[in-house]
């Protein structure tokens, strides 16, 4: 376990809070400490209110944060005596616990306090870390964790059996840290959960943090040594996962992405000879089934699955105070000896965080193997967690997903123009997309973000049209929604002299590659969970062509009666096709300000007069093309296909 605090560094960051935050970060930085959004961390000092007294004031991070990138503003400042207070009660529900948190807040607006802030208030340290560490809770998931953490850590470390974080797990605190802690006490183990550590200051909390925690990676390094699977090539029919996921979302009752990770350590656990009942044994922490849900899929019966934990909900919901909401029973992690490693989500952030918590969960699950036999949380403890009454509040208060979350567009010439701004128009509606372009500018699009995938391609090759169905399947499950929008416009020449050469390069990008995409896109679009879409992006030369563009007329006509032939083909399988027609589209790369001035002043008209040329004088913009474009693949076009739509202000000609 590496110590990351650097002097320098630290000395930049004057105050507390600045220095609660560095240490934090540091933390953060670390996915073998805490995972997207786990962990905790808190400060004590001091709050000065609106008549100048100064309160104590416990600042602890803030529902939602993520330690590797918090911020001063993501720790909410609450009242010490309040928490404390609190901590006296004899019983406080966890709805009753996070109305009070609320309260006790200084500032209104903050975030809601983290459910363990009692409890760091209870702990007589001004700084507290709290990480889910993968070493400590392999340890705690063995049949004799208690004593080996007691062994490792004799003294120095208080040790606590599972209690749900919030109100009981801060009582119990209350009762045993006084009873259990010595000069020598520097943390505290809750079992089956992660490790607090405390100090005096940022530096020695974080530190002994650091230390406990590389203790027990050498216990596991000397006592179960992980040995790296060995190369595995993937042997996998990728076209059987646009199926798989088109269950799963039938499971759940809406559309989920499926993102799936074929490298050797996830392939060689799926594969683990005992991977049947190694992988049903619970998640490594509570903390993680919110998002994977208690138990894994092992192969591919969906339904089979669905059925069970219906039967899981119903045992377990007999007990519970109040009426269950039953969550969506389809599965969030599948375990296949082909796939690898396949996580479904709603989002693809929602995909990749699944994937990193559920590979931590694989080598905790070998380790623990190593030591005796992994072990979890009993099923009854668990179901409690996945149906706590905050995550109950948490569904009421959700609001509608966005039209398009969980499904999957694919836009080809994304990189600029109409291409472009599909991918934001799509992405703004929730779906995960697939840019294709020719420039290796879209591959950094959108700065690597979770729901963009960008692949540079000449789909001019039948390799290419291959490579970017794999990688679609891959990174996200399926395709719902194509948008056939990459074209080239030559300059003008007259039929006279339009050579064969010229004529066959914009047939083969204009219409040759629309027909290859399309073909390997079908089986994925008549699997896609609420049916296939596609939109093509022709033009006003289909219904009113121009002279000196007769390749480019030619191919655009060509491919809107090849998509009229296939809205007729595969209408059968609920797939729709759809044409839009722009015209005057100024705002993408080959109109430059230059050309603009130019073709205006042929025509005897200022560049706003040109751009505007048409029966209802507005200008035409690629982001009214994409707006349109991404509205023909929603609900109010669900029961039109085969249709053609201009969008160009009115063309008399057209009309």
């Amino acid at each position: 376990m590496k110590n990351l605090w650097n002097d320098t560094e630290a000395a930049q960051h004057k105050d507390t809070l600045a220095q609660r935050v560095y240490s934090s970060r540091l933390l953060g930085a670390n996915p073998n400490l805490v995972l997207h959004g786990g962990g905790n961390t808190s400060v004590k000092g001091v709050s000065t209110n609106i008549f100048g007294e100064d309160e104590a004031t416990l600042f602890v991070k803030g529902s939602g944060s993520d330690l590797a990138t918090i911020e001063p503003k993501d720790f909410v400042a609450v009242r010490m005596d309040a928490m404390l207070k609190l901590s006296r009660l004899e019983k406080l529900s966890d709805i009753d616990m996070a109305r009070e948190l609320k309260l006790a807040s200084l500032d209104p607006n903050a975030p809601a306090p983290s459910v363990e802030a009692i409890l760091h208030a209870l702990i007589p340290h001004r700084f507290v870390d709290h990480t889910h560490a993968d070493a400590i809770v392999t340890l705690t998931n063995t049949p004799d964790g208690e004593a080996r953490i007691r062994e490792l850590f004799g003294d120095e470390v208080i040790v606590l059996p599972y209690v749900m974080p919030g109100f009981d797990l801060a009582k119990l605190c209350a009762e045993v840290f006084p009873a259990q802690a010595t000069p020598r006490t520097i943390g505290m183990v809750l079992m089956n959960h992660g490790i607090f550590s405390f100090g005096d200051s940022a530096q020695q909390s974080y530190e002994r943090m650091i230390e406990l925690v590389g203790r027990a990676e050498d216990y596991l390094e000397r006592n179960a040594p992980l040995v790296p699977a060995a190369d595995i090539e993937p042997a996998a029919d990728w076209s059987a996962v646009p199926e798989l996921r088109k269950q799963v979302s039938a499971a759940a009752g809406f559309p989920l992405l499926l993102r799936s990770n074929a490298g050797s350590a996830a392939l060689a656990f799926a594969r683990h000879p005992d991977i049947a009942t190694i992988s049903q044994r619970g998640p490594a922490t509570p903390d993680h089934v919110i998002r994977t849900k208690r138990l894994p899929l092992f192969g591919r019966d969906v339904e089979a699955y669905a059925q069970a934990y219906r039967k899981y909900f119903e045992k377990n919901s007999r007990s519970a105070k109040a009426p269950l909401t039953m969550l969506d029973p389809a599965p969030r992690v599948i375990l296949d000896p082909e796939f690898g490693l396949v996580n479904a989500g709603r989002s693809a952030r929602d995909t990749q965080i699944i994937e990193d918590l559920y590979l931590h969960t694989q080598d905790i699950i070998l380790r623990g193997e190593k030591l005796g036999g992994y072990r979890a949380l009993g099923e009854a403890e668990l179901f409690r967690v996945e149906y706590w009454d905050l995550e109950q509040a948490k569904l009421k208060k959700a609001g509608a997903p966005k039209a398009f979350a969980g499904e999957v567009a694919l836009v080809t010439g994304a990189a600029s123009g109409i291409g472009k701004a599909c991918v934001q128009s799509f992405l703004n509606r929730g779906a995960a997309v697939v840019g294709v372009d020719i420039n290796p500018a879209v591959a950094s699009l959108h700065g690597g973000r979770a729901d963009f995938l960008g692949i540079t391609a000449d789909m001019t090759a039948a390799s290419a049209i291959r490579e970017i169905i794999e990688k679609t399947i891959r990174h996200y499950g399926g395709l719902d929604m194509l948008i056939l929008n990459a074209g080239i416009f030559p300059g003008g020449r007259k039929i006279g002299a339009l050579g064969d050469d010229e004529w066959r390069k914009v047939m083969a990008i204009n219409l040759d590659a629309n027909l290859s995409i399309m073909r390997e896109a079908h089986p994925l679009l008549k699997a896609a969970p609420r049916y296939g879409r596609v939109v093509v992006i022709g033009s006003k030369n289909v219904p009113a062509p121009g002279p000196g563009a007769a390749a480019y007329s030619a191919s655009k006509a060509a491919l809107t009666q090849l998509a009229r032939v296939a809205a007729l083909e595969w209408g059968a399988d609920a797939i729709r096709i759809n044409l839009v027609h722009p015209n005057a589209v100024f705002d993408t790369g080959i109109w430059t300000p230059e050309v603009l001035a130019q073709r205006a002043a042929h025509y005897g008209m200022t560049v706003d007069d040109y751009k505007r040329n048409n029966v209802l004088r507005e200008e035409v913009t690629s982001k009214d093309v994409a707006e349109l474009t991404a509205e023909m693949c929603g609900a109010l076009f669900a029961k039109i296909t085969g249709a053609q739509i201009p969008i160009d202000g009115g063309n008399e000609r057209v009309i």
